[in-house]
């Protein structure tokens, strides 16, 4: 009965543009569905989902000689520094890497840079009141989270544009099932550019040490064992990619969503004390990661299907945050609804150590948005979303409101270059 039905769906405009009824006849038909075109099962229910997070492998990065049997050969350099990364590794060298990365990600230290972001969001705004217009992902979504996470590398705040460009090309082979030859030249270039700078930000630690995750990758050492140079610039780029893509999708599609729902968003402007709850409530409404993989590293039997020792299984985190059995009117946005079971982050070993910093750039974002900007509402409908099957971003967002001279900022050039 679903045989006809692919996450391949996903490349075709309308479903990308509204992928929940594609998620939902998986789940309703078949919750564990083999996909013939993809050679992978795909998992749509929220307690299978889990289960397949805690119990498969990450390790999935094929290696050069399987690239090679594939036709794939151009993207053995994208994998060789994907095989490094924490996301595709299994404990205990995803436990160690994990530690190392998330020890600069800490609640208590996203808390001393909390007014920090509030400047950088405050003074972005500042760019475009007057206008009375803005394009939010443009102009706000994208670069807030790439000078945060600028800053918490401890790479210059100026590079942000760059590192934000690094972080689409990147995504390309992160999010999606198929890759087009010229997109994947161009994320190979991308790579040996992110490569050569985090190099050459070791090599400055070496002369002029300063705070930052690199610094602390650099000095890092467990048990006598310090990360080699590949693995520090392998998970230096996937943090950069992670502190970015997340946020920016949250805070895009976060608005659009408030923007879609008046009601709520008017909920929201009178009572800010419902923030917290309502960027967890976004977040599971409209996850920024969609999917995501693992492999059986023995023969599994999963919703009475069995799943044989190497095959792949697709984890839809979005399916998942949107089954009935685990949240009660899935389909309708509750922005009241408490609920942070959401699987957005993911799940066990592999649960997102940038969570809390998305959560409180998103928390900052549509708060001062929403404070600031009177009579807001869309320019247009005619957003699109990114061609990004995995991690679900819009491409940009117009949006209207008055105009507010008078409520610009005294300008501060330092929070958003040094």
């Amino acid at each position: 009965m679903a045989a006809h039905l692919s996450l391949c769906q996903l490349m075709e405009p309308e479903v990308m543009a509204s992928p929940y009824r594609l998620y939902r006849e998986l789940r309703e038909a078949d919750p564990v569905h083999w996909d013939p075109f993809l050679h992978a099962w795909v998992v749509t229910r929220y307690a299978d989902i889990v289960t397949v997070l805690s119990r498969l492998s990450a390790e999935r990065t094929p290696t050069p000689e399987k690239l090679d049997e594939m036709g794939l050969g151009a993207l053995s350099p994208i994998i060789q520094v994907m095989s490094l990364q924490m996301l595709f590794r299994d404990p205990p060298a995803h436990t160690r890497l994990k530690n190392l990365c998330a020890a600069g990600f800490t609640p208590a230290r996203v808390a001393i840079l909390q007014g920090h972001i509030q400047d950088i969001a405050d003074s972005l705004i500042d760019r475009f009141i007057g206008k009375g217009k803005a394009d939010i992902v443009a102009d706000l979504a994208s670069p807030m989270p790439a000078i945060v996470t600028a800053e918490m590398l401890g790479v210059p705040v100026s590079d942000h544009d760059m590192l934000k460009q690094w972080s689409i090309d990147f995504a390309e082979i992160l999010g999606n099932f198929q890759h087009q030859p010229d997109r994947v030249l161009r994320v190979a270039t991308s790579v040996r550019d992110m490569t050569n700078y985090f190099r050459a930000a070791i090599r400055e630690q070496e002369t002029n040490p300063h705070e930052g995750l690199v610094n602390s990758l650099v000095n890092a050492e467990v048990d006598g064992i310090r990360l080699t140079e590949e693995e520090i610039i392998a998970n230096c780029i996937l943090t950069m990619i992670g502190g970015q893509e997340t946020a920016t999708n949250l805070i895009g599609s976060g608005l659009l969503t408030l923007l879609l729902h008046p009601e709520q968003m008017r909920m929201l402007q009178d009572d800010a004390s419902l923030i917290p709850a309502a960027v967890e409530e976004l977040l599971r409404y409209e996850s920024p990661i969609q999917h995501t993989a693992r492999v059986a590293q023995e023969d599994f039997s999963l919703g009475g299907k069995l799943i044989r020792r190497g095959q792949s299984v697709l984890a839809v985190l979005a399916a998942g945050n949107r089954d009935p059995d685990r949240f009660s009117n899935p389909e309708v946005l509750d922005l009241k609804r408490g609920d942070r079971g959401h699987l957005a982050f993911g799940w066990s070993t592999h649960f997102c150590f940038g969570a809390h910093l998305a959560r409180v750039e998103g928390h900052i974002a549509f708060a001062t948005l929403l404070r600031r900007l009177k009579n807001l509402a869309l320019a247009s409908e005619d957003f699109v979303w990114r061609e990004n099957l995995g991690l679900r971003g819009l491409s940009g967002l117009s949006v209207r409101f008055d105009p507010a001279g008078e409520e610009l900022a005294a300008p501060r050039p330092e929070t958003v270059h040094r």
